[in-house]
């Protein structure tokens, strides 16, 4: 119980919800730009501000633009004051019009307008069928913005967070949401379902670990048929899917056989199991690095959590961190490597900082993404351009996401619950 207890803690998600931004570097000049609604075919006033306050927080999630951060009404065509908007001294307005209910389906029209000229530059319309995924809808329209402008991608956006939500003793339930953790849909409960891995980039399935009977059951669950299959099963202490290769079709597994967790190899194809490390300590939370051909993972060969990687096919064991004295919850994109590392200095609330770190296995790459409270778990987005992370400061926790290369971070306060595990 004790190594599950430490796999557990390796992996948090929070519910969230409105964004609040902290800007690390304020050298760079964006557009101006102002989000206008436009909408007269919905009556739900509290509806029309949930949907304004997505679509405004993506715009500043995005990092690509100045928002002016107010919630502004126009007609659809508008006029000469809402298509310049010289007050506000924009360059660019982004108009929509929404049509629909979240118990309906729904129709978005945006177009983009240049500010200084007052003509519209491009005009979308979206349809969407299932409007409780009305988030994705906003998200949508915001990622296809920031492509039309060439800006820096947020495809991300559009990804689903998969996550398993402690629902009281032993019963947790595995949960689909947006990045804003604003939508949710339940598709797997009953039972202390936990560790959800997604099995690939295309999101249409996910494996999860069934901690609830004599053994502890691996499953893959398909999300468009509601289909659950069990991959595997063990009666040892643990096993997690902690990764998966980017053809699909390996993964690697935390697992203790003789009560002792190792990172294991596992071919979907052949349902062949190789251990890739042998350790009398604790071995978790195995990531595949530099195309699959090694494993990145945490250990206590120090006699605290760090960061080693190995071959995939075995060999020596290379340490990857030299500060810190608890580095753990560890996540990979292509050579690049995040994590969490505890400070050896108090904060001025006399506790420890945990920051988080990105470092290449290319190079003496190193740089620290976070400045101060515990920053911890943190999980690359697909693109590998974001890093979603739990922060804690001052008896609050948040969501928080960092935009590495547009050094900006943002946070989504939690509002309620507590989650399990989560994989973005």
């Amino acid at each position: 119980m004790k190594k599950i207890i430490l796999i557990l803690s390796f992996a948090l998600g929070l519910f969230a919800a409105d964004a609040t931004i902290s800007i690390i570097n304020k050298g760079m000049v964006l557009p101006k730009i102002v989000l206008q609604d436009a909408t007269t075919m919905v009556s739900d006033q509290a509806f029309k501000n949930r949907f304004h306050k997505i679509m405004l927080g993506d715009l500043k999630v995005s990092s690509d633009f100045e928002v002016v951060d107010e919630y502004i009404t126009s007609s659809y065509e508008g006029d000469s004051d809402t298509n310049v908007m010289s007050h506000k001294n924009a360059q660019l307005i982004f108009r929509y019009a929404l049509e629909g209910l979240p118990n309906t389906s729904l129709v978005l029209r945006v177009k983009l307008i240049n500010a200084k000229t007052a003509t519209t530059q491009y005009e979308r319309i979206y349809t969407m069928n299932d409007g409780a995924k009305f988030p994705f809808l906003a998200h949508k329209a915001i990622v296809e913005l920031v492509n039309e402008l060439n800006m820096p991608p947020v495809n991300w956006m559009e990804k689903f967070i998969v996550f398993s939500k402690s629902t009281g003793s032993k019963q947790s339930e595995i949960v689909v949401a947006d990045y804003t953790l604003t939508y949710q849909k339940v598709l797997v409960r009953g039972g202390l379902n936990i560790f959800p891995k997604w099995a690939g980039a295309d999101q249409k399935a996910f494996y999860y670990s069934d901690y609830s009977g004599s053994k502890i059951i691996l499953y893959k669950f398909d999300i468009a048929t509601g289909q659950k299959t069990k991959i595997l099963d063990t009666k040892g202490g643990m096993l997690v899917a902690s990764d998966v290769s980017q053809s699909g079709d390996k993964m690697l597994l935390t697992m203790a056989p003789q009560d002792q967790p190792d990172i294991y190899l596992y071919d979907l194809n052949s349902k062949r199991l190789s251990q890739v490390t042998n350790y009398i300590g604790i071995d978790v939370n195995g990531n595949f690095v530099d195309n699959d051909t090694r494993v990145v993972f945490v250990s206590d060969r120090l006699g605290y959590p760090n960061i080693f990687s190995q071959n995939i096919a075995g060999g020596a064991v290379e340490q990857m961190v030299y500060h810190g004295k608890n580095n753990n919850s560890v996540s990979t994109y292509q050579n690049y490597i995040v994590y969490s590392s505890r400070e050896n200095e108090k904060s001025d609330f006399g506790t420890r900082d945990f920051n988080i770190y990105m470092i290449s296995t290319k190079t003496d790459y190193i740089r620290q993404l976070t400045a101060s409270g515990k920053n911890l778990y943190p999980r690359f987005s697909s693109d590998g351009q974001s890093v979603v992370f739990i922060k804690e400061l001052g008896g609050q926790s948040s969501l928080g996401i960092i935009r590495i290369n547009e050094n900006r971070s943002f946070q989504f306060p939690l509002k309620i619950g507590r989650i399990q595990s989560i994989d973005w």
